[in-house]
């Protein structure tokens, strides 16, 4: 009868303990830093949000944390400069999310074509944007937009044609999506085509074979294969939405069409830092935060029912 060395047991336990452990210590600074930076400060909001600064006592009194309930929650729901807020940036998105989805995707089937040169260096022209931070961005359109110094402006007056407007009420939309747009194509294009790389060319080959033109094979095979990148750039391109921020506070000083609470953020941003109440301003972003995310929920099973239904 054989016996086992228990020096080399001892070993294999070790080993076993030891892979076993592997994975957690591997994913413990995420979650640490997930728990830090992520889950902390949404309790911390959370807590904010139910509590407010009260007077107590008789004179002057003593200024004293109280717990409110939802009575922050229920101002939040009661201001109509939010839902006014809101209608502006559903507006701002209507402009900003087909028209970033429509020309990232004609741009990765453009560099995608058979035939089509200098192809490294359109998509770096393409993707450029992406890497200048917003609120520089907005600095340099809103240079642009301003009259006095707007070159737009002087080369219009310069051929005799009336320059726009690119500040009024209507217009100011379409001033603030450009800058969006301007800076997520890039992003956006740069997911799509790496897509298409990844596909077989054996289709395509096969397709070119049988006849199809290339307008035909981008409808009836690009297209249709590029659905989960689509659907994911498409729910980044909302979220983008929701979250616009930089973009308005940027142009605000140079404009009157932007007042303080021209968007959900901006509004979070003038009750908790200049009216100073991080109450109520806690209040409406958690608020915001539990929108988005069952906005974007809502956004994947509807994009996931409508790909089950097409593949039956």
């Amino acid at each position: 009868m054989s016996t086992v060395n228990p020096v080399l047991a001892r070993r294999r336990q070790k080993r076993r303990r030891a892979s076993t452990a592997a994975p957690y210590l591997f994913t413990l600074p995420a979650a640490a830093l997930f728990l830090v930076f992520i889950l902390v400060p949404i309790g911390y909001a959370v807590w904010l949000s139910v509590h407010a600064m009260r007077v107590r006592g008789a004179g002057f009194g003593i200024r004293s944390e109280v717990f409110v309930g939802l009575e922050n929650y229920a101002q939040t729901l009661g201001d109509g400069a939010l839902y006014g807020s809101l209608l502006r940036m559903l507006g701002y998105g209507l402009i900003t999310v087909p028209t970033t989805m429509g020309l990232a995707l004609l741009f990765a089937l453009l560099l995608d074509a058979p035939r089509v040169g200098g192809r490294r260096y359109a998509r770096l022209a393409i993707f450029l944007p992406y890497a200048v931070p917003g609120v520089i961005a907005s600095l340099l359109w809103g240079f642009m937009y301003l009259p006095v110094v707007s070159p737009i402006t002087n080369g219009l007056e310069a051929i005799g044609l009336p320059a726009p407007n690119f500040f009024g009420d209507m217009s100011i939309f379409f001033s603030v999506a450009n800058i969006a747009i301007w800076g997520a194509i890039g992003f956006n294009m740069v997911v799509l085509f790496t897509a298409l790389r990844a596909m077989p060319v054996e289709l395509y080959d096969a397709a070119r074979i049988d006849g199809c033109t290339e307008w035909q094979i981008a409808w009836k095979i690009k297209i249709p294969l590029l659905r989960p990148a689509l659907v994911m750039t498409s729910t980044f391109s909302l979220i983008g939405m929701l979250q616009v921020f930089s973009e308005p506070t940027t142009l605000r000083p140079i404009t009157n069409a932007i007042t303080a609470d021209w968007v959900p953020l901006m509004k979070v941003y003038q009750q908790a830092f200049v009216e100073n109440d991080m109450y109520l301003g806690a209040a409406t972003s958690v608020l915001l935060a539990g929108a988005t995310v069952l906005f974007s929920l809502a956004v994947l099973a509807i994009f996931r029912i409508r790909a089950a239904r097409s593949e039956r």
